[in-house]
């Protein structure tokens, strides 16, 4: 069967600021586990600049049977309207879409777009392989695990898929199928790697342990090298950005990555995420020596009362320990910082604010509290009555979407440029920029507040046009 895996276009806040976007690495895991029975293609509309008018000359062209959608939730209405054009040309090709939104929401996807005929819920190698396998054979889905389809009017759920135990058993990403030319980070070629899979954490606003399970699965220290020295000597990849929730969470491994990026003489600039609690000085400095210039530390927040709220199991003091042990390394520090929870005071914000020029990071990342569905924030703000919208196209972590107690949502967002101003536009940070980046990090920050006050301007018009959209 001829098989298209699509990436909608869309609007991208990151590729607008910083002017590129990753590889869209589950779709390209999704082809390495069919491409030997099926003939299959990737198009990725963001790196490749599509519209919805070259989707539709691809789809002409390739005539798939089946089509696949990978989405957000900000993006879900441009993947719906690509299952609209798969189904406008051929009513009969079977349209599937997987993702982070779709897997904790499939009910109301399928109710939603009627043009999507099923959905790959969570982890989707097995499930999409055993699909295409079904459709195939014709034969019906019932009982497939992982999968939510139409059947006679309704939507029938699936039991759930077990995971994937030993993860070195998935195929190495169809890279070959991917633009990879397209994806750049200043003027170096750019590529992703997920060294693992799983977070035995609880965080109110992620759900990254539900779509990949709380048990941590990590690739063999061999998978990984093969797979970076591929980027390395088949696609002139020289900085690459591990993907992992916490690349740190088992050390021993991280350190053995470390040194065998050394052992093999790959030459590599990296960066990844850890916790602060999962960070050591042995670790950073492994790290450090095999390439990696930046990690990144989920700090959330300068109040410990609202830390607690989000379940993160760190302290402030953590934290400050933690960036300062990366920072005697060598190594840079992205901290990401999170405002706009339900409960929390103009006193927490800014305790945050203030504690993100405290902490010590070169880099800040804010952003607003958003509950995505299937998230422990998401349970709470269905039970409290505090989401404001269900347009999903809002769904940014730029726009406030939940009713808070001490803030307007015009207020929150006027906090989140404070942020931003109060953290990028001190003297010392500029003047730093001008020597060692010639401006470059000025240059951005100004970007996007420019797109944050249009994408504000932009939701609060959308929501005025029809504050009820989509509600079932």
């Amino acid at each position: 069967m001829n098989v298209l895996l699509v990436s909608p276009p869309t609007d991208s806040a990151i590729k607008s600021i910083i002017g590129t976007t990753g590889p869209p690495l589950g779709l390209a895991y999704l082809a390495s586990m069919v491409r030997e029975e099926h003939e299959v293609r990737i198009v990725d509309s963001l790196a490749e600049d599509l519209d919805f008018s070259d989707v539709v000359r691809i789809m002409k062209r390739f005539d798939p049977d089946v089509v696949g959608i990978t989405s957000t939730t900000s993006m879900i209405y441009d993947a719906y309207r690509v299952a609209e054009i798969a189904k406008s040309l051929n009513e009969n090709s079977f349209v599937v879409m997987g993702g982070p939104h779709v897997t904790f929401v499939p009910e109301r996807t399928l109710k939603e777009c009627r043009y999507v005929d099923a959905v790959v819920r969570g982890e989707g190698e097995l499930t999409f392989k055993e699909l295409l396998d079904r459709l195939e054979r014709g034969e019906n889905l019932k009982g497939l695990p992982g999968l939510s389809y139409r059947n006679d009017g309704g939507v029938v759920n699936n039991p759930p898929r077990p995971l994937i135990k030993n993860v070195d058993d998935i195929p190495m990403p169809a890279y070959d199928l991917l633009p990879m030319e397209r994806y750049r980070a200043g003027n170096s070629q750019f590529g992703v790697v997920m060294t693992s899979r799983g977070c035995p954490f609880n965080c109110v606003f992620c759900s990254s342990s539900l779509q990949f399970g709380k048990r941590w699965r990590g690739h063999s220290v061999e998978r990984v090298i093969e797979e970076l020295s591929m980027l390395r000597n088949e696609y002139g990849i020289r900085e690459v950005e591990f993907l992992d929730d916490t690349f740190t969470l088992n050390r021993r491994r991280a350190m053995e990555i470390a040194k065998a990026i050394v052992r093999e003489g790959l030459d590599v600039s990296w960066s990844a995420s850890s916790r602060v609690d999962t960070f050591s000085e042995d670790v950073g400095r492994e790290m450090k020596r095999a390439g990696c210039h930046t990690v990144y530390f989920g700090i959330e927040s300068g109040s410990e009362r609202t830390l607690k709220f989000i379940g993160k199991g760190i302290t402030l003091d953590k934290a400050k320990a933690a960036v300062k042990t990366a920072k005697r390394v060598g190594l840079r520090v992205l901290g990401s910082f999170v405002i706009g929870f339900p409960d929390e005071t103009r006193k927490d914000v800014e305790k945050t604010i203030r504690f993100s020029k405290r902490v010590g990071v070169d880099f800040a990342q804010f952003t607003i509290a958003t509950p995505y569905p299937g998230t422990r924030l998401w349970a709470y703000g269905l039970e409290n009555g505090l989401i404001r919208t269900f347009n999903w196209r809002r769904y940014t972590t730029l726009d406030p979407v939940l009713r808070l107690r001490h803030f307007t949502a015009d207020g929150i967002v006027r906090m989140l440029r404070k942020a931003y101003v109060s953290f990028y536009l001190r003297p010392k940070v500029i003047v730093q920029d001008l020597i060692e980046r010639h401006g470059f990090i000025f240059r951005r920050t100004v970007r996007a507040l420019i797109n944050m006050l249009r994408e504000s301007k932009r939701a609060n018009e959308e929501n005025e046009k029809g504050s009820a959209i989509l509600r079932v």
